[in-house]
């Protein structure tokens, strides 16, 4: 996706450990209009895939989630990391490993909005090792419903998350593939 590239191109920064920060339009900072593209292009990749909701886990992937859920006029549905007062029991839950923030958190998704019925396309801002989609369908597994697959925005192509969840037969469109990020310069894969 064209717009997306560029996007990174004039605003993604760099940082040690093959981090890209993107938080001037996808993680803090969000450029509706792309995040509507996004969506849209989420929507057209995955049309003939008999998708009933989106699910992503809070926070960075709720944007593009909710443009896709949005485009595909299905719910969305956000894995929480934290323990709320009123989202306490009849839940699913995984545990996913936070490469940015060195961190693993227990994600979590309500049995009340979950159907055996369902087929659910997931959908991250980042992936890297693929442990967010991992804790997804972990969930997915635990409640017995169809993945359709996986919608990435930006995609490390150089870091085992995309090769893994392929081997395991997920279907992965990612939007923006990275080569490489070494020398604090954003090298796309070729189309």
């Amino acid at each position: 996706m064209r717009e997306l590239e560029e996007k990174i191109k004039e605003y993604g920064t760099v940082l040690p450990g093959n981090v890209l920060k993107v938080d001037a339009f996808l993680n803090h900072q969000v450029d509706p209009e792309l995040m509507l593209h996004v969506g849209q292009e989420f929507a057209r990749l995955f049309a003939d895939a008999g998708v009933t909701k989106v699910w992503t886990v809070e926070s960075s992937g709720i944007a593009p989630a909710v443009m896709t859920g949005l485009a595909m006029k299905v719910p969305v549905i956000f894995a929480r990391k934290h323990k709320s007062l009123t989202l306490n029991q009849n839940m699913y839950v995984a545990d996913v490993y936070s490469y940015t923030k060195k961190t693993t958190n227990r994600i979590s998704i309500s049995k009340k909005y979950v159907s055996q019925d369902d087929k659910v396309l997931m959908i991250d801002d980042f992936l890297a090792n693929g442990q967010a989609v991992e804790g997804m369908l972990e969930i997915a597994d635990q409640a017995g419903v169809q993945v359709a697959g996986a919608g990435i925005v930006i995609e490390k192509s150089f870091q085992p998350g995309a090769k893994e969840l392929k081997d395991r037969g997920i279907r992965l469109e990612s939007l923006a593939r990275i080569k490489s990020l070494a020398d604090n310069q954003t090298e796309f894969m070729p189309d």
